[in-house]
C-alpha cells in the first residue's frame, strides 16, 4: 500500500469525529456619534447577526471527539473566554451546546462535554512518545471556521520544541514547551484539531503556526491530553505536578552576574518580598529539605539547562511521584528525593 492510500484511509477514519467549535458572546452596545443620528449602536449600524440570546459569533476553532459519550478535546486558547458560550458542530452539521469540563493552561489543552443523542465516532489516541523525525502526519481541522475537514499532510520536522504563543482576545502570551513541529499546514481555524499518524490515531493537537514562515506548525503531544483525561476521570479535575519552588534557569550570563559556581541548573530564588517564598512552606521541596539559593543541577539524572528545563522534566511525572534531584548547596553536591505535590 502506498503512502497516499494510508493517508486516505487515515482521513476517512478521522474526519467523522472532527468537530467545529463556534464561540459566541453577548456584546455590550457601544453608542457612537454618526451621521445617521446623535447616537447609533455599531451592532445595529452594521447589522451584526445575533442569536436568540442576543449573542454574536466572535470566533471558532476545531476539536475532536475522544469518547463516544461526547467528550471533546481542543486547545485551551480556543475556549479561553469565561464569558463566552461554545457550540460544537458535528461533522453531520448538528449543533450542540458544550460544557467546559477542564482547562489545562500549561499544556494548552481543554476538555469539553456535549450531550449527543447517539454514541459518536471517535479519534483513537496514539502515543506521542513514539514519534520519530520524518514520520508522515496529517492535520485535520475547520480552517478559518469556514470549511470542515480541511486536510494537509507533512512530516514530523522537530520534537521537544518550545514557543511563546500569543493568546486570543488580547490575553498575555504563554510559553508552550515540548511541542511537535511539523511542516503540514496548520491554518488558524485548525487550532484544536487532531494531528494524526498513518494509523488514524491522534498523536497531537494542532495549536500554532509561525506567521511569516513557511511550513512551520506546532502541535501539543497527545500524551498531555491523555494524562488530563485520566486525571479528570479519576479526580474530577486536571492535576498539575509541582515542586513548590520558585527558580530561574542558570545561564552563563547569570552565573557571571551573580557569581554562581555553575553555569547550568535551576537556582532556587524568590523575588525578594516577604510573601514571595523561594521554597513554598510545607510544600514538596520544603518537606524534602530544599532551601533558597540551592541550585538544582539534575532531575532524574538529566542536566537542567535552558533547553532542558526543570518544568520539562516535572511535567513528565504525576502528582505523588517521587523524583530524584541532584542539588548544589554552597560547595557541596547532594541527592534528594522529592514527592511531587499538586499545583494550586
Amino acid at each position: 500500500m502506498h503512502d497516499q492510500d494510508y493517508i486516505i484511509r487515515a482521513v476517512k477514519k478521522v474526519t467523522p469525529a472532527v468537530v467545529s467549535i463556534a464561540i459566541a458572546k453577548r456584546l455590550e452596545p457601544h453608542p457612537v456619534l454618526s451621521p445617521f443620528g446623535p447616537f447609533v449602536d455599531l451592532g445595529e449600524l452594521f447589522a451584526i447577526p445575533r442569536d436568540e440570546q442576543d449573542r454574536v459569533k466572535i470566533g471558532g476553532g476545531s476539536g475532536f471527539v475522544v469518547a463516544p459519550e461526547g467528550i471533546v478535546v481542543t486547545n485551551r486558547h480556543v475556549v479561553a473566554d469565561p464569558e463566552a458560550s461554545y457550540t460544537v458542530v458535528l461533522s453531520d452539521g448538528a449543533q450542540l451546546p458544550a460544557t467546559i469540563l477542564a482547562r489545562d493552561p500549561i499544556n494548552d489543552v481543554a476538555i469539553l462535554k456535549i450531550s449527543a443523542p447517539r454514541p459518536l465516532p471517535i479519534v483513537p489516541l496514539g502515543d506521542s512518545g513514539a514519534l520519530e523525525l520524518g514520520q508522515t502526519v496529517v492535520t485535520v481541522g475547520n480552517a478559518l471556521g469556514l470549511f470542515q475537514n480541511t486536510v494537509s499532510t507533512g512530516v514530523v520536522s522537530g520534537l521537544s520544541r518550545f514557543i511563546n504563543a500569543a493568546a486570543e482576545f488580547g490575553g498575555p502570551a504563554s510559553e508552550l514547551r515540548g511541542l511537535i513541529q511539523t511542516d503540514a499546514a496548520i491554518n488558524p481555524g485548525n487550532s484544536g484539531g487532531p494531528l494524526v499518524n498513518m494509523g488514524g490515531e491522534a498523536i497531537g493537537i494542532n495549536t500554532a503556526i509561525v506567521f511569516g514562515a513557511q511550513n512551520i506548525g506546532f502541535a501539543i503531544p497527545i500524551n498531555h491530553a491523555r494524562r488530563d483525561l485520566a486525571d479528570l476521570k479519576r479526580h474530577g479535575r486536571i492535576r498539575q505536578p509541582s515542586l513548590g519552588i520558585r527558580y530561574v534557569i542558570v545561564t552563563k550570563a547569570l552565573q557571571k552576574i551573580q557569581n554562581l559556581p555553575v553555569d547550568y541548573g535551576a537556582w532556587v530564588v524568590g523575588e525578594g518580598t516577604p510573601w514571595d517564598h523561594a521554597v513554598i512552606p510545607n510544600g514538596p521541596a520544603d518537606l524534602a529539605g530544599l532551601k533558597e539559593h540551592d541550585i538544582i543541577l539534575e532531575c532524574n539524572g538529566q542536566k537542567i539547562n535552558e533547553t532542558n528545563t526543570l518544568i520539562d522534566h516535572v511535567q513528565k511525572f504525576n502528582v505523588g511521584d517521587r523524583i530524584p534531584l541532584k542539588i548544589r548547596r554552597g560547595e557541596e553536591e547532594q541527592e534528594v528525593e522529592v514527592r511531587l505535590g499538586e499545583r494550586r
